[in-house]
């Protein structure tokens, strides 16, 4: 791992961003949907740090949204961390981020999650351990492949100025990561994660993580300004609230987030508020072939969406 000295860190700074990165992310939504308002809720851990979280209910648009910032720091390692890390162990940390999910009331708008995050582990007489996370990406229920190609272009062009291979390789680790393998299926359509970078140094990887946040609403909102005055049926928002289902098992079973969180004492409520409020289960559901329903199996795997587009 290529570590920086501890001078080259500038943890405010990261702190500062982040804090920014969210109010620019809730004002754009909100004028995005046009009628709802986020609602703060600040909270403090007892073991070190806090955070605030603001949620968007029964808006125009987001049926729910939430886009929290936490701050968490402390002496003793999860187990999440510790189990794959074990470096990790018998040192301090401080945890921040910002993370989102909106889950929109339209089966036609896609539910959609980012997140961006940095770590570090401080031992006295040690070099810090470090590393920036994140990435977003996009489920939808009924896909327009000129959305699936614009979102990932959006990818494409911000991580281009950070190397020629960094959209792929970030694009196939998303892929792999939201994977259900109790399902064989992705969990929508992708777009990009990382984790664990600190190879550019502090300062380039710092950037990456900031374009990454930054260009989420870039990808996102186009999306929801196509699609959310069309109409739509009954059995559409009935197979979106089927397809939500995944979604909790994704979040539930797998995600590494959610464990850190719930394993470091972070706030439950928060933690959980990437949950759709409203989803169903159906025992053995098979959509009728060729319908709207069953097209979307087809791209539940991984797929070179630029392609489709020429690039």
């Amino acid at each position: 791992m290529n570590q920086k000295a501890v001078s080259t860190i500038e943890i405010e700074s990261v702190k500062a961003f982040l804090l920014s990165l969210q109010d620019s992310i809730c004002e754009a939504l909100e004028k995005a949907d046009g009628k709802g308002h986020f609602i703060e809720d600040t909270w403090a851990r007892e073991e070190g740090g806090g955070g605030r979280s603001r949620v968007l209910s029964n808006g125009e648009v987001i049926e729910q949204g939430g886009v929290n910032f936490s701050h968490v720091f402390g002496t003793q390692m999860p187990p999440s961390a510790t189990a794959a890390r074990p470096e990790l162990a018998g040192r301090n940390f401080q945890a921040m981020g910002v993370s989102l999910v909106i889950h929109p009331h339209s089966p036609l708008i896609p539910t959609s999650h980012a997140n961006v995050r940095f770590f570090i582990a401080e031992k006295e007489g040690e070099d810090p351990i470090w590393w920036f996370g994140g990435g977003f990406d996009l489920t939808p229920s009924y896909v327009f492949e000129e959305d699936a190609i614009h979102w990932h272009q959006v990818a494409h062009d911000l991580c281009e100025p950070f190397g020629d291979d960094v959209y792929a390789k970030y694009k196939k680790w998303c892929d792999d990561y939201f994977y259900l393998k109790h399902r064989n299926e992705t969990r929508g359509i992708g777009g990009l994660f990382f984790d664990d970078l600190n190879q550019w140094g502090f300062e380039q990887s710092f950037a990456f993580m900031q374009a990454v946040g930054m260009g989420y609403i870039d990808a996102y909102l186009p999306i929801v300004e196509k699609r959310k005055h069309q109409s739509y049926e009954q059995r559409h928002r009935d197979f979106q609230l089927y397809r939500r289902g995944r979604y909790v098992e994704f979040n539930l079973v797998y995600d590494r987030g959610t464990l850190f969180g719930l394993q470091t004492g972070g706030r439950t409520e928060s933690i959980l508020m990437s949950m759709p409020p409203l989803v169903r289960w159906e025992y053995n559901y098979q959509p009728i072939e060729g319908s709207e329903e069953a097209e979307l199996q087809q791209y539940l795997r991984a797929t070179n969406w630029l392609s489709l587009s020429g690039c």
